[in-house]
């Protein structure tokens, strides 16, 4: 292979062609240009401010990257076969549109904190795309909640009917559990908001430039201080891809639920056509695929965070050809966390709650006992001697299987004289609900309140 490298000035020899192909990364980084041509853009801007350029060079290569990028998006040219990765893809590229001036572009950077500057680039956008996905489930889920504020379900715990709960204060869960998702991203944003370039390879530039000038051109809050970690630091990407975990991690705890609801065992949940599946030999089967496929690219994801992290764990300082490596599981983590929020919010949008299904289930399983505890409590009973009272209940309904609404007042009051009429308020699993209204509990009282505070929070955004 001749040796037409940017590096090749060095070596008597051009790269092999095997080495070559193992080393490109020009399939994955491409997905950077436009972060590339943005960063360049505002470098060659600052090199003729500066003085460093000519301003004639200075606005050639601007206008020549401009119309490289309208080109580049709009198919009407390719990538060089012979370039190692987008960075050398689009300087070829310039210096064949106008000429001498563009092989003045990469004065003053190099490729190492020219691609710190791509990734943190292409994150800020990943994050604004991610969250605004993240807020349309919220909505969705929203929508449900406010539908289903009084639906009563069973609530579980270790996948044993626990006690009654309601159907919106089921869903707000994973609301709140997506805005942690949320907040997490724009933290994840914020330590990632400083510009790198202007390092170079490791140890800054004897060219009188102004990397503060490139960050507010480049909307980046301040420059990263230190010339090694700026171009060597990765932690960010780590935090991101650990961001994109814990989302898919929570993703997946409600795609599961929903393959169990949608069995015809619990028969809580009706998929709408557009997100199911059928068999190839089974034609009664409907499956509910989408939500098994967010949770199987859950470990996918998390994949993603254990190659880079295994990747940097043993780099000295600063730039090692390892980290060529971090852009495949970032858009990888990025493009799977995304696309599961839009399948689950499709998904979530055209499915129908069994409310008689979900109803008839929250009685079963002795679910409302906890209500007699507590009934004795108020009766002043200790809640330990309560505790054992409802206990010798339910063990009483079970010999005999017999729920708690079948026992009559006599039959109680054998446990307890505490024991009056008023005891079968209590039994009724949406009475029983309506009983909660400490803060953050299932009352039909909260859930009506914690979806009015919703509403202000996601309208909007």
């Amino acid at each position: 292979m001749t040796n037409s490298q940017p590096w090749g000035g060095r070596f008597r020899e051009g790269l092999a062609e095997v080495a070559f192909r193992f080393s490109a990364s020009l399939d994955v980084d491409g997905r950077l240009f436009r972060q590339d041509i943005a960063g360049s853009i505002a470098h060659a801007q600052m090199l003729a401010d500066c003085g460093i350029i000519s301003a004639e060079d200075g606005a050639a290569i601007i206008q020549g990257l401009i119309e490289l990028r309208a080109d580049i998006e709009a198919g009407n040219v390719g990538f060089p076969a012979d370039a190692e990765d987008i960075h050398m893809a689009v300087e070829k590229l310039l210096i064949e549109r106008v000429g001498p001036a563009g092989g003045r572009l990469h004065t003053a950077r190099s490729r190492n904190d020219q691609v710190a500057v791509d990734i943190k680039l292409y994150l800020r956008q990943r994050v604004e795309g991610i969250v605004a996905s993240i807020r349309q489930l919220q909505r969705v889920l929203l929508r449900q909640a406010e539908l289903h504020a009084a639906t009563v379900m069973p609530g579980y715990t270790h996948l044993q009917r626990a006690q009654p709960v309601l159907l919106g204060h089921h869903l707000l869960a994973y609301l709140q559990m997506l805005e942690r998702d949320r907040t997490r991203l724009l933290d994840c944003q914020r330590r990632a908001d400083t510009l790198p370039l202007g390092a170079a390879a490791l140890a800054g530039t004897s060219f009188p430039i102004d990397r503060h000038a490139v960050a507010a051109s480049l909307g980046f809050a301040g420059i990263a201080e230190n010339s090694m970690d700026a171009v060597s630091a990765r932690d960010h990407v780590l935090e991101f891809l650990a961001a994109c975990s814990i989302g898919m991690s929570n993703l997946s705890r409600l795609a599961e639920e929903v393959v169990l609801w949608a069995t015809t065992e619990f028969q809580f949940i009706q998929i709408g056509d557009a997100f199911s599946t059928g068999s190839s030999i089974m034609p009664q089967k409907k499956n509910p695929d989408m939500a098994e496929l967010v949770r199987g690219k859950t470990g996918r994801v998390y994949g993603a965070l254990i190659s880079l992290l295994t990747t940097m764990k043993g780099l000295p300082l600063s730039y090692n050809r390892d980290m060529q490596e971090d852009k495949l599981p970032m858009i990888d983590g990025a493009d799977t966390w995304e696309d599961s929020l839009v399948v689950m919010a499709g998904m979530l949008d055209n499915s129908t709650f069994n409310a008689s299904a979900m109803a008839a289930a929250a009685g079963g399983g002795f679910s409302t006992a906890t209500e007699i505890a507590d009934y004795l409590v108020r009766c002043g009973i200790p809640f330990r001697d309560a505790h054992g009272v409802a206990g010798a209940i339910v063990g009483y309904c079970v010999e005999r299987n017999l729920t708690l609404a079948e026992l009559d007042l006599p039959t109680l009051q054998k446990f307890s004289s505490a024991f009056a009429s008023d005891i079968f308020n209590y039994l009724d699993p949406a009475s029983a609900v309506e009983q909660r209204r400490s803060a953050g509990a299932a009352s039909p009282q909260e859930v009506a309140r914690q979806v009015r505070w919703w509403k202000s929070v996601v309208s909007g955004q």
